[in-house]
């Protein structure tokens, strides 16, 4: 079954959120505290988290920041914090989703399933373009014998852009294949994405420049191209 892990310090909201959850299908824990998240979590596997940004002990973004160092594992951002301002940091930082409290259980539940139905790559992506392949089941990458790990939004694009090489994807395209909830992102959160997405492609391949900005137009990917 699927595990959701709840991270919200306001018991009440918690036992609402795991009773809606439960009654959706799915298996949840909760955590009140922020101390505790990072180290749970390397001890335990989930399916997504649920995480609320003001906790006792540390703040949400810096655990967000933390998490994406080891796991890909979807996070959706809990908050009290209106300001876009916050809502681009903590995509930015990785996170999947956001929801501003406050939020009806059933957009709650809507939203859990939506991210991981986006995320459930179709089976025809586990494969490779020469020197390149890509694993759907962990978010990674591997070039020439090296691997990275890819956030979540990060193995999407590249998944999106590799499928077509050589088609230029303008902004708007990738956030309507990345974002199909339809919310507002700006143009720079996906630079952001694809500004970190090509830097650990150049760690692998130094010598291939794999994502191309084409200017006033998008991004392409052009698997033969050569860097410089």
């Amino acid at each position: 079954m699927t595990h959701i892990l709840i991270v919200e310090d306001e018991a009440k909201l918690a036992r609402l959120q795991a009773d809606y959850l439960h009654s959706a299908g799915f298996v949840t824990d909760c955590l009140d505290d922020g101390l505790s998240v990072v180290p749970w979590l390397k001890q335990n596997a989930v399916d997504l988290i649920l995480l609320d940004l003001m906790l006792p002990g540390r703040d949400g973004l810096d655990i967000c920041r933390d998490i994406r160092s080891f796991s890909a594992v979807p996070i959706i951002i809990v908050t009290a914090r209106i300001e876009e301002v916050d809502r681009l940091l903590g995509l930015e930082l990785g996170a999947d989703d956001y929801m501003c409290k406050p939020f009806s259980p059933r957009e709650m539940v809507a939203r859990v399933k939506a991210v991981l139905r986006r995320l459930q790559p179709p089976a025809v992506i586990n494969g490779s373009d020469g020197q390149l392949s890509l694993d759907p089941e962990s978010f990674r990458v591997r070039i020439d014998g090296r691997e990275t790990e890819l956030t979540a939004v990060e193995f999407q694009l590249l998944q999106a852009l590799y499928h077509q090489p050589g088609r230029i994807f303008s902004r708007s395209k990738l956030m309507d294949l990345i974002y199909q909830d339809q919310r507002i992102v700006s143009d720079r959160t996906i630079d952001s994405h694809i500004k970190k997405l090509r830097k650990k492609l150049s760690e692998l391949s130094p010598e291939h420049e794999l994502i191309h900005s084409v200017y006033g137009a998008g991004y392409r990917y052009e698997p033969q191209a050569q860097a410089g």
